[in-house]
């Protein structure tokens, strides 16, 4: 068997096999590329009048907001910049929740179940299919490696014998029969989707696979091992000597903090955890941040394991990839035209098995009938 034609079945059979995966991660993906884009413009309720006087401290806010979450317990407080609602959430494994307030005069703006909300829906789909979490995600981080593999062998199935066929490879004709049409749509588009698809299956498998996030730390370190991530633990043993630790760390922090850019509280709950601050330099991406861990009692700095531990700029490169790996995935690292691309891919992607299937569907019938368009 000639190796194109080997390809060719590899390719064929791998697609008829994960299609349907593929379509669903192709359209929610397609749906997050522009999650902030569509929030900020439905959701009034995260914006604010701006105000010449300080931000309530989160003493204030996380007893109001307690009083309407289903815990009473906030678990954190984010203040995301000065014509934003702050927002104060609780989170566990089935519940996720979200008080917006004003932080200014401390007026609620919005309670919100985050687990009816569209785009955490769209990312449940995204990441585990709707399908219980330990049996969707391998089922989307297998589909994934598949398409991984579909790109290279489309690539050697697309890639012309000669110079003649240059020119057809590039366009669509358009004045053919539908099943021509299909064919080049199948082959123009997913070559020209390839240069970005190749970076959104590497970011998605990241997410997927521990052996595969481990290996591309492995790489991009040389050869570090890749550390779990883990929070520090405070010294019981040591005498409380700030009377709110919240409202300290915050003023600690605010004043590095610019106008657009945003700082998240996150409480200590047990005898043990830290609190942590996180500032976020750049709002809507989450990897140019600066993650901070503090002793409960004494609030001095402690060191954490893993790559979310101290400023992004100061980070190694293997976990400078690593926080940025979400943001690569949606092409938020590149701004709007990073989203542009990644939308485009991802809406690609999706159509792909779709023309893939009405190709092979049409050989089976009259296996001459594409290439004799």
């Amino acid at each position: 068997m000639k190796f194109k034609k080997l390809i060719g079945k590899l390719h064929l059979w791998l697609g008829l096999s994960s299609g349907l995966v593929v379509l669903i991660l192709g359209i929610t993906g397609c749906i997050l590329a522009f999650e902030v884009e569509i929030r900020n413009a439905t959701e009034k309720f995260r914006f604010v009048q701006v105000e010449d006087k300080p931000y309530l401290p989160p003493s204030v806010l996380k007893p109001i907001a307690e009083k309407y979450l289903a815990s009473k317990q906030a678990l954190g407080i984010e203040y995301p910049g000065k014509s934003k609602a702050a927002s104060v959430m609780y989170y566990d494994e089935t519940h996720y929740e979200i008080v917006f307030i004003n932080p200014y005069n401390g007026k609620v703006l919005k309670h919100k179940n985050m687990t009816k909300d569209f785009f955490r829906i769209i990312l449940d789909g995204h990441f585990y299919l709707w399908l219980p979490h330990q049996i969707g995600q391998p089922i989307a981080a297998s589909a994934t490696l598949i398409f991984l593999v579909m790109i290279i062998t489309g690539l050697i199935l697309w890639w012309p014998r000669n110079r003649a066929a240059r020119k057809q490879r590039f366009s669509i004709k358009w004045n053919t029969r539908w099943r021509r049409k299909n064919y080049d749509l199948h082959n123009v588009l997913g070559f020209y989707m390839t240069w970005v698809a190749v970076f959104l299956a590497i970011t998605g498998l990241v997410f997927g696979f521990q052996w595969f996030a481990k290996s591309v730390y492995w790489v991009t370190s040389g050869g570090e091992t890749k550390l779990e991530d883990k929070h520090p633990f405070s010294d019981t043993t040591h005498p409380s000597t700030i009377s709110n630790m919240g409202d300290f760390l915050w003023k600690k922090h605010l004043k590095e903090v610019k106008p657009n850019e945003s700082m998240g509280i996150y409480f200590a709950h047990t005898s043990t955890d830290p609190y942590e601050v996180v500032v976020n330099h750049k709002p809507g991406t989450y990897y140019n941040a600066d993650f901070y861990h503090y002793d409960q009692y004494s609030g001095h700095l402690l060191p954490a394991q893993g790559s979310y531990d101290g400023t992004f700029k100061d980070a190694k490169l293997a976990d400078k990839i690593v926080r940025m790996n979400y943001d690569m995935h949606v092409g938020a690292v590149l701004g709007l035209p990073g989203k542009v691309l990644a939308f485009f891919a991802s809406l690609i992607a999706a159509s792909l098995p779709v023309s893939g299937f009405l190709i092979w569907w049409g050989r089976r019938r009259k296996p001459t009938a594409v290439l004799s368009r």
